[in-house]
């Protein structure tokens, strides 16, 4: 159970990704006051929280509605979450993980960035909802891995919320390129995490296994 839930918060932090999200946070916010970048923190991560347990609570009854099997959703989740750990070691800009150039000029003239693109696509993206899914088809029938999921994913915001309240000294120590690194180095471990789930979904799907 431990090994599973440390699993867990290792996936979604490398998908989530709270350490290149402090760049972008600090660009989306340079020029305002503290008390502002606080705010739009805070309310960015509640944001985002509200989102994970909506798509929590109602993503696994669309599966089911659509007809859509664990194992179909696995092969399509697994290549989703290859393609973002793609963009994450090559550092591009593809809407998957980041914001694309048109979302970037909108959101300048925003002075609320809590919503957009912060929860949405920043924190709570398309390669982090299909995540949760992929989570959540695994956990059905079984409330207490549901809760601990949930418990995971509210603990990686708190780690993101951290982050982005330190955004100045975490630039710092980091600067750009450090974060980019970073960025590249866990893409690696999730390229490999989303090949695993292709042909975990292939194995049980075609193979019988």
């Amino acid at each position: 159970m431990i090994e599973e839930i440390i699993k867990t918060f290792i996936v979604f932090f490398l998908v989530i990704e709270p350490i290149s999200l402090v760049p972008m946070f600090g660009a989306l916010t340079r020029g305002g006051e503290a008390g502002y970048r606080r705010k739009m923190a805070y309310k960015s991560t509640v944001i985002s929280a509200g989102i994970f347990i909506a798509f929590a609570l109602l993503g696994d009854y669309a599966l089911k509605a659509l007809g859509i099997s664990v194992d179909a959703f696995k092969i399509a989740g697994g290549v989703l979450l290859f393609l973002l750990s793609v963009d994450m070691v090559f550092a591009r800009q593809s809407g998957l993980r980041s914001t694309t150039v048109r979302e970037q000029d909108e959101a300048r003239y925003r002075e609320d960035i809590s919503v957009f693109p912060m929860a949405f696509p920043l924190i709570a993206g398309p390669g982090a909802l299909a995540t949760l899914l992929l989570f959540m088809v695994e956990t059905r029938g079984e409330p207490l891995a549901f809760l601990s999921l949930l418990a995971v994913i509210l603990s990686v915001l708190a780690v993101t919320l951290v982050l982005l309240l330190g955004t100045t000294h975490v630039m710092k120590i980091m600067g750009v390129t450090g974060a980019n690194v970073v960025s590249r180095l866990l893409g690696v471990v999730l390229s490999a995490l989303a090949v695993q789930y292709v042909l975990d979904g292939v194995q049980n799907a075609f193979l019988g296994v």
